[in-house]
């Protein structure tokens, strides 16, 4: 039986191997208090605790996981503290769910904690399906025993004594390892029966989901554990109260998990000082689209857009023009340049349409279609519709529809009002979340990028010029008859002598822009508009 004892001899044993490796690599610093942080540019302005352990122990090795103090916040609570004062400071630290609702952790486990049941349960949520998210996927891939641990003392702090990891099959590495981990735990005996001598139980099993991105949603993926298919239950009763098999039932995410041990090591009132007010702690972040530097970013609650774009993510690429960045992933918002000094925490976010979500930060520069990023992100949630309900499964429907027809340049007037109509109706009425955020992106790349909404559907224009039903091609006076773009094109539309200015046929170009890639960089005489 592993005993706090056993654990300080593991850490001290432990640590000056860890130490001595990471010098070896050289790519961190280990601070007078024992910290380590990564070294470089990218991380200056970040703060890690859920990916503080990321890069730096072997995910493999438990003992290297405490060597990082790993399972010393466990032993604490399990030997010290009652089920009601971890909640207790749970609820003090303001630490809230960082899955996207941002509801608070302490008030979940509390309502789970009231409940009298012979049976309760703990989910942990890897269901990560959002386009270039892979925030969970790295802390499960790289620290699964943060997640294993916050899960331990959130089961005896409600009174669970099971757990669940419902994590993407799309996932084999994060997979493997967390069945490492889980192994590893049991067999030292921070998992299981009788964990640290302390007479509680606790175990953990994984599930793996089908892809099914609604999944993400707490009721859907109850369904999914209890073997059916996964769809949203109408919520009479919150989880906390009547979930897994219509008993109490906390579900949060990775992330979430990964704080709580760190809450307990620093304690409640560092962890309190970081962030805002109302949203302390830190966030992690996928940067990714048309940014130079892009990965995963963890930083204060409250940091600006710009600092995380522009300080952390290095800016827009080949010196193009920041146009936007989009915040929550499919169902998030899209913010303007000219709001990119806003903070970063959820009433921030809320307050200019948008929303944390999990996490996704997409970044675009002037080439981006913000008509076709509304399309991009609609067709992604139609497909991923469960068809339960009427406004989500028709609804998104009709609202992408109508979004081809703009980048196809088939818009009417009144577009634009029918699509306002029906984005209010799909958000209002539909049964889940994955629904009720379905439009955002509509709503708010209407909000802000009206113009281009207006163009497309008048003009018939695309003023980033990336909609290729409506671009069109054009040979300048810069032409030096070469006959390169003549070569390139496909279906032969491109008349002119050698050494003579080349023209276009504009009823028989298909609009593939060979010509413009085959023309000379130094002459760069075929342009779209």
């Amino acid at each position: 039986m592993i005993t706090v004892e056993k654990l300080k001899k593991i850490k001290k044993e432990q640590r000056p191997l860890l130490e001595k490796r990471l010098r070896e690599i050289g790519n961190v610093d280990i601070k007078e208090d024992g910290s380590i942080v990564l070294n470089g540019d990218y991380y200056k302005k970040q703060l890690r605790i859920a990916l503080k352990n990321c890069e730096i122990i072997d995910p493999n090795n438990i003992k290297e996981y405490i060597a990082v103090d790993g399972y010393f916040a466990l032993a604490d609570c399990l030997s010290n503290m009652s089920p009601k004062e971890i909640i207790e400071d749970i609820k003090e630290s303001g630490l809230r769910g960082r899955g996207g609702a941002g509801f608070p952790t302490g008030k979940k486990w509390e309502t789970a904690y009231s409940y009298d049941d012979d049976q309760k349960y703990m989910i942990a949520n890897a269901d990560e399906g959002d386009p270039g998210a892979f925030m969970d996927r790295s802390i499960l891939e790289n620290d699964p025993h943060s997640v294993l641990e916050g899960m331990i003392i959130g089961g005896y702090a409600v009174g669970a004594d099971k757990g669940f990891i419902y994590v993407r099959a799309e996932y084999p590495l994060a997979v493997e390892r967390l069945q490492i981990a889980i192994e590893q735990a049991k067999e030292l005996g921070v998992l299981g029966n009788n964990i640290l001598g302390t007479g509680f139980n606790f175990d953990i099993e994984l599930r793996l989901g089908a892809g099914a991105f609604v999944c993400g949603e707490g009721t859907a993926l109850i369904e999914s554990i209890e073997g059916k298919r996964g769809m949203p239950r109408t919520k009479i009763y919150r989880t906390s109260h009547k979930g897994l098999w219509e008993k109490p039932t906390i579900i949060n995410n990775v992330e979430t998990y990964a704080n709580v041990p760190v809450i307990f090591q620093k304690g409640v009132n560092w962890y309190k000082n970081i962030g805002t007010e109302k949203s302390p702690g830190t966030k992690v972040f996928a940067l990714v689209g048309k940014v130079e530097n892009a990965g995963l970013v963890e930083v204060p609650m409250g940091t600006t857009l710009r600092e995380i774009v522009f300080d952390i993510g290095g800016g827009t690429q080949n010196g193009k023009k920041f146009k936007a960045v989009q915040t929550g992933g499919p169902s998030g918002g899209c913010i303007p340049a000219d709001l990119i000094d806003t903070p970063v925490d959820f009433e921030s976010l809320d307050e200019i349409g948008s929303i944390m979500g999990s996490g996704g930060m997409v970044v675009m520069d002037e080439d981006t279609c913000m008509v076709d990023i509304a399309r991009y992100f609609l067709d992604f949630t139609v497909d991923e519709s469960c068809g339960k309900c009427v406004p989500c499964r028709e609804g998104t429907k009709r609202l992408l529809e109508m979004l081809e027809r703009f980048v196809a340049g088939k818009g009417e007037e009144g577009d634009i009002e029918r699509l306002e109509r029906l984005s209010n109706t799909v958000t209002e009425a539909s049964l889940c979340s994955l629904g009720k955020t379905a439009a955002t992106p509509i709503v708010t790349t209407l909000k802000y990028f009206m113009d281009e909404y207006k163009a497309h559907i008048y003009d018939k224009k695309c003023p980033a010029g990336a909609c290729q039903a409506l671009v069109e091609y054009f040979i300048t006076d810069d032409c030096i008859g070469c006959g390169a773009c003549a070569k390139a094109c496909p279906v032969d539309c491109i008349s002119g002598e050698k050494k003579e200015l080349h023209v276009i046929d504009q009823d028989r170009c298909i609009k593939c822009g060979a010509c413009m890639e085959a023309c000379p960089p130094k002459v760069s005489a075929v342009i779209k508009r």
